[in-house]
């Protein structure tokens, strides 16, 4: 009995420690590009397979995240209890061989299931999280979130890649609004946790510039990832797409337009979630228009 509750605890660690929930939401992206493109002669068993290769990958790349971070994640309130820095996991570098021996694992796995393609934008995606981002620019530059954003577009790319469509136009839309999502996802976050990231003498776009210039980029990002993610519509979507774009969407911009009145930490907070809920209705909106209309 206590043996199970250790191994239940230890799975419960490595969840936390390599950002699965993030993981999800990169293998959402993947399916989403599959949803999006014109054609597709990949198998259910593929698309799960693939599914499954890019949530490993991805969670290979946040767990050296967060490997890489415990010394800042130890000054924020907000992380100082990951398992890296609690030391609950040992932070040693075997750590970082077997987060290569699997990442390459889950990259050959991406190549038999799909194409070259497909497994060098999911290499380019987990490369971008866990050493671009990570390692050279987030504890040097404002713009950390906005190249770091790159991997989300990747992991729509690896979709598209994967059923031969890498340049149709509604991929290459949505790989673009990924891009456009990640900046104000993580500004109105920042906003919240400016004074954290601070102490942590970490650049985000508040602590350099300020909120009032901070709610100004989220809004702008907002409107223009919002117009883009509509016109899918004009390239294969249905209505069944547009509806779930414009609840998810409209909510996003309404959100972002009340921070640019007044920057407050809880309407902060309310973009952040907007955001997500934006992104989650416009990736089910995709895969349910793809699922009925096929």
């Amino acid at each position: 009995m206590f043996q199970n509750k250790a191994i239940l605890k230890n799975i419960a660690l490595i969840y936390q420690a390599g950002k699965v929930r993030l993981g999800f939401l990169i293998m959402a992206c993947t399916l989403a590009g599959i949803a999006v493109s014109p054609t597709s002669s990949l198998s259910a068993l593929e698309i799960f397979a693939l599914a499954v290769y890019v949530l490993v990958a991805s969670s290979t790349s946040g767990a050296f995240n967060q490997w890489y971070e415990r010394d800042i994640d130890a000054v924020m309130d907000r992380t100082k209890d990951r398992p890296f820095v609690t030391k609950e996991l040992e932070p040693t570098n075997t750590w970082n061989f077997w987060l290569v021996i699997i990442s390459t694992l889950a990259l050959y796995a991406t190549y038999q299931v799909s194409n070259l393609e497909a497994m060098l934008y999911l290499f380019a995606g987990i490369f971008t999280y866990g050493i671009v981002y990570t390692v050279w620019l987030k504890r040097r530059t404002w713009m950390n979130i906005v190249i770091g954003g790159l991997s989300g577009s990747f992991a729509i790319l690896v979709g598209s890649a994967a059923t031969g469509n890498t340049l149709s136009p509604a991929p290459l839309i949505l790989s673009v609004v990924l891009f456009l999502w990640t900046p104000p996802h993580f500004w109105a976050l920042a906003i919240s946790f400016k004074d954290e990231y601070a102490k942590a003498d970490i650049p985000m776009l508040p602590v350099v510039y300020g909120d009032r210039v901070t709610s100004q980029a989220i809004f702008w990002h907002t409107l223009v990832l919002v117009v883009l993610s509509l016109s899918l519509f004009f390239y294969g979507m249905s209505w069944i797409y547009l509806l779930f774009a414009v609840l998810g969407g409209g909510y996003f911009l309404y959100c972002s337009i009340l921070l640019l009145k007044e920057q407050s930490k809880a309407l902060a907070r309310k973009t952040f979630f907007s955001s997500i809920i934006h992104l989650g209705l416009l990736l089910l909106g995709a895969m349910f228009d793809a699922m009925i209309f096929a």
